[in-house]
């Protein structure tokens, strides 16, 4: 599978996406599912999470040309919630991280390696 051009086509189709759960695109990609997460901060406020990476592959090829997608949230949120996950899970994308991110709303979408 050419996982780059798959998640091409949710930010080519993002206008599905945009304001609504983070669930609903993860429901719909039915292929693969994230690998690992990162959150990003606001870099005025170090204490909340504006958007989330999310990579498709094992961690550790994630700092070689990694797919990446970028989900920018409508609103942020604490940063102690995903860092808590984060420790917990050594970055992976758990069940866990699926219940946290699944109700957080997205402002947009972008895909790169």
């Amino acid at each position: 599978m050419d996982t780059l051009n798959y998640l091409k086509q949710f930010e080519i189709n993002k206008s599905q996406y945009i304001n609504k759960p983070l669930s609903i695109l993860l429901n719909d990609m039915t292929a693969i599912q994230p690998k690992t997460h990162w959150g990003d901060s606001n870099p005025k406020n170090k204490n909340v999470i504006v958007s989330s990476q999310f990579n498709f592959c094992e961690k550790v090829y994630t700092f070689n040309n990694a797919i990446t997608l970028l989900i920018i949230w409508k609103d942020s949120f604490p940063r102690s919630g995903v860092k808590f996950l984060q420790n917990k899970n050594n970055l992976y994308f758990t069940n866990e991280e699926n219940l946290f991110y699944q109700d957080k709303i997205v402002k947009d979408i972008m895909v790169y390696r």
